[in-house]
């Protein structure tokens, strides 16, 4: 590796490097390969990095990816909006998840007899007197 990130030389990071070399190496190279331009420009991946490290919650990711985005040329306007992205989609999973309530909700149930306390049906109807 000729560089490390900047990212790389915060000392708690520094000592993983030191304890898993290789591993760490990989890591470093990992990130390059997937932020070098290709298909995508980098300012689309660091903007879109900025949406996920949102929906990550990791927030000295959201400050890095931010810094690395803007070096890039993004303007606030584009990093807000990113969020934005990121915040519908996060909204978005709750709307999805709803379907398992959605078939909770659409199963029949015996329907609860205040009378009874709850239990379904009454006293006689269970073969018992009132």
């Amino acid at each position: 590796m000729a560089h490390l990130p900047e990212w790389a030389t915060i000392p708690w990071i520094q000592r993983m490097s030191e304890l898993q070399p290789e591993m760490f190496r990989k890591f470093v190279e990992f990130e390059e390969a997937v932020y070098r331009p290709g298909r995508l420009s980098r300012k689309f991946k660091e903007l879109m990095a900025v949406g996920i490290t949102h929906v990550t919650q990791c927030e000295a990711c959201m400050e890095y990816h931010t810094r690395m985005a803007k070096r890039e040329g993004a303007s606030d306007e584009e990093i807000v909006e990113a969020v934005f992205v990121a915040m519908e989609l996060r909204a978005g999973a709750a709307l999805g998840h709803h379907r398992a309530s959605a078939r909770a909700m659409a199963q029949r149930e015996p329907r609860r007899d205040k009378r009874t306390n709850g239990r379904a049906g009454s006293a006689s109807e269970r073969g018992r007197a009132p």
